[in-house]
């Protein structure tokens, strides 16, 4: 039976690996935040397709900038929401702009995805449906490091370019000031983190017999 100075000595050590665990999370965080991008490194290389993922009317409304000045000839948006078409998705995200000069030919829209990992997946199904080689991969600044993480994955061997958007209320530069953007930047972090473990985790979990 532990006794009270054991029990003590054992709440001791696990205050203690908590606050391990914690100062290398906010390490990390900190990394994190400093390591997302603040510009777009390559605006001019052309791609096979601009692929744009939901989550915010910048990030349609760069898709199509960039589709407009000839950067690729297809653009797909992955992860809209089911019974939203071309016209309803344009009409909420670029409401007082003209329609896109091909009249829709070039844009598709993806159904499937619900999260990145989605995301990925049915763009993968796209890209090879279409024999595509290359995208431009069109997402928010915070939300780009897991997105190209899951993209590569999905796709090893593509040529993927990363275009990411700014949107105004991630305040990115000072954002220790701004409770939303922290909150929003821990959150994005931690999902960072799980998806950089879950292949060891999904390897470590044994498969079911048939």
């Amino acid at each position: 039976m532990m006794t009270g100075r054991g029990i003590f000595a054992a709440i001791g050590r696990a205050a203690a690996l908590a606050a391990v665990v914690a100062a290398l999370w906010l390490g990390g965080l900190l990394w994190f935040a400093a390591a997302l991008p603040d510009t777009v490194e390559d605006p001019d290389t052309v791609t096979d397709a601009i692929v744009v993922l939901t989550g915010g009317a910048e990030r349609v409304a760069g898709g199509l900038a960039l589709l407009e000045a000839g950067k690729a000839r297809m653009l797909f948006v992955s992860g809209v929401h089911r019974g939203v078409d071309l016209s309803d998705l344009l009409r909420q995200t670029h409401p007082l702009s003209s329609p896109p000069s091909c009249g829709g030919r070039c844009i598709a829209l993806g159904h499937a995805a619900d999260d990145t990992v989605g995301n990925a997946v049915e763009t993968a199904a796209w890209m090879r449906a279409g024999g595509f080689g290359s995208l431009r991969l069109v997402t928010a600044a915070y939300h780009m490091p897991r997105s190209l993480l899951e993209f590569h994955r999905a796709m090893p061997g593509l040529a993927i370019v990363p275009h990411p958007v700014f949107p105004d209320a991630f305040k990115q530069d000072q954002w220790w000031r701004w409770p939303g953007t922290i909150h929003l930047l821990a959150l994005e972090y931690s999902k960072y983190l799980v998806a950089m473990v879950r292949p060891l985790v999904t390897s470590l979990i044994p498969e079911k017999k048939p």
